[in-house]
């Protein structure tokens, strides 16, 4: 009688410990323990960060409630050895078990890059790595690496031409390498048969569409303008007229407070210098938008020689056929600068 007590209350101590056990460990394994009662959190987890760096950074940051049973799934996992870098999106209310298997598949979410407004290498790398773990030393190297840049067909000079403003989806452990690929790729979906066969139609690449697309972008702030500027320079090219485009001077000075183009400009000796070297110069004077790029592909046709901005400041152009017109209206404009004692 007394070993059948000793038997039964043997039994229920066992039943009430493992029903204990089962469910500390149904809680350790499937009981929210990510961001309770909080919203979605980002974290990136560096390429050599360990373990204890990411399990230390998650509880600094109050992501995990409880880190014992954090660090006890993932030992169960093994996660602890197959950290992997990246930035990831913790959701509210996730568990533990769903948080290592994230962390462990490194199913990272992708980050956005997003680049206009660029005139200079140094002003591309810095917003194109800005939401990466790229090194910005690593992706400014490649855009002046000659041998690198010859693969591609391209050189250090006119490198950015592949390169078309917009907002792109990579993720934060994409290399400099594979960075530039990308922006490669995408450059090739842009340039597709039809594309291709309205540059060789006006006798260019696509490297010197993008070239003449950042004169034609920087000349005038009104878009509708582009098609008619656009066919004003491919007139010039034609009649192998220098283009004399101030922007290219403002470009080849490299300062870009300038308003008024000098005499004085137009005599320094650069390869950018459209006044003393005809042709295209050696590469864009800043990213051409998509718009730029289709305003020379779907140019005006016209004759118009010569431009200049209208005297009323609007941002507007006047265009001519012949040198005459084109002095009354440089002369209209000039008059206007000296009135509002714009001067440089």
């Amino acid at each position: 009688m007394k070993k059948r007590k000793i038997f039964a209350i043997t039994l229920v101590v066992s039943s009430i410990l493992l029903t204990s056990f089962s469910f500390y460990f149904y809680q350790v394994f499937y009981g929210e323990n990510i961001l309770v009662e909080k919203q979605a959190s980002a974290i990136i987890i560096d390429h050599d960060d360990t373990f204890d760096d990411v399990r230390n950074m998650l509880y600094d940051d109050d992501i995990i409630q409880e880190v014992i049973s954090f660090s006890f799934v993932s030992k169960v996992l093994g996660y602890q050895k197959l950290v992997k870098p990246g930035l990831y999106e913790l959701q509210p209310g996730m568990t533990n078990l769903e948080a290592v298997r994230m962390l462990r598949a490194g199913a990272q979410a992708p980050v956005r890059i997003t680049f206009n407004n660029v005139r200079l290498k140094n002003e591309l790398v810095e917003k194109i790595t800005a939401n990466t773990g790229v090194n910005t030393n690593d992706f400014e190297s490649l855009l002046n690496d000659d041998d690198f840049l010859a693969k591609y067909g391209l050189n250090s000079e006119n490198a950015l031409s592949i390169f078309i403003p917009n907002t792109y989806e990579v993720y934060w452990t994409i290399t400099a390498e594979e960075l530039f690929q990308k922006m490669y790729d995408q450059y090739n979906s842009f340039w597709n048969a039809d594309r291709k066969a309205k540059a060789e139609a006006i006798n260019l690449t696509p490297t010197e569409v993008s070239v003449l697309a950042s004169i034609v972008q920087a000349e005038s702030i009104k878009k509708e303008e582009g098609p008619i500027i656009a066919g004003l320079y491919l007139n010039r090219l034609k009649r192998n007229i220098a283009l004399q485009a101030d922007p290219t001077l403002v470009y080849a000075v490299g300062d870009f407070s300038i308003q008024r183009v000098l005499n004085e400009h137009k005599k320094v000796e650069s390869p950018y210098n459209t006044y003393l070297n005809k042709g295209l110069p050696p590469g864009p004077i800043n990213l051409p938008t998509l718009a730029s790029l289709e305003a020379v592909l779907n140019h005006e046709v016209h004759n118009y020689i010569y431009m200049c901005a209208k005297e009323d400041f609007s941002g507007y152009h006047r265009f001519a056929i012949t040198y005459a017109e084109h002095d009354r209206n440089a002369k209209l404009f000039q008059r206007a600068m000296n009135q509002r004692r714009i001067f440089r």
